[in-house]
């Protein structure tokens, strides 16, 4: 059942891959729901459409590139973003995921931050979003041009504040722990505790300064949120 979230159908035939595709999924917010092979997928797909679709290509039975063409020949799902993972990275596999209406390519092993990326990206897309801005009051992040307007003044962040600060906005008033902020903005091969993102957090309060109406909110015992 829908609850507002973004949905993602993981097409997986690995079980310790899905689970953890899964469970990172989850924790960043989104509805979850998973396969193991083609067919599942496609009847998953006839149930209900998901808001995209993360898709194995090496499965048994009906290929992961044979169900992304399976997809797109689909009434409706034209516009259905389609993220492929596969532990190939030949340029001529790249080109054959895409010709089939692919949007995207992840190869194994990758970053969860850097697929979680991917997927904000191709949703963003899939809502129109031409300009890849996220505002909340008078903060404006351009993507593009990776600047953060402030009231109309830039700010200048490092990295590590640009992707703390664009996980805050993409889920303004959400409140996040602190190993969920780990896991989103450093990954999960990191080697920093919880006391990185308070060192961090204030840094980036620092460069908002008091005079925005977006605040990080220290939530005692929980995290932060921002809004």
């Amino acid at each position: 059942m829908r609850d507002g979230r973004s949905q993602i159908l993981i097409v997986e035939d690995e079980p310790a891959q899905r689970e953890v595709l899964a469970y990172a999924l989850k924790k960043a917010g989104y509805q979850v729901r998973v396969a193991s092979d083609g067919d599942e997928a496609e009847l998953e797909l006839a149930e209900e459409r998901p808001d995209l679709v993360l898709l194995d290509w090496m499965m048994p039975g009906v290929s992961g590139l044979e169900l992304c063409r399976r997809i797109r020949a689909t009434k409706g799902n034209a516009d259905l973003p389609v993220i492929m993972l596969t532990a190939r990275g030949e340029e001529d596999d790249v080109v054959r995921g895409l010709d089939v209406g692919a949007d995207d390519y992840v190869a194994k092993p990758y970053s969860m931050t850097e697929l979680q990326a991917r997927i904000r990206r191709a949703l963003r897309r899939k809502k129109g979003s031409v300009d890849d801005r996220l505002t909340v009051e008078d903060v404006i992040m351009d993507l593009e041009a990776q600047r953060v307007l402030v009231a109309g003044q830039e700010v200048k962040l490092g990295p590590i504040e640009f992707r703390l600060l664009q996980t805050f906005m993409e889920r303004p008033e959400r409140v996040f722990e602190r190993a969920q902020l780990l896991d989103l903005v450093w990954g999960r091969d990191r080697y920093v505790g919880d006391r990185t993102v308070d060192v961090h957090v204030g840094r980036l309060r620092k460069a908002l300064g008091d005079g925005t109406a977006a605040q990080i909110r220290t939530v005692r015992g929980r995290g932060y949120s921002f809004g």
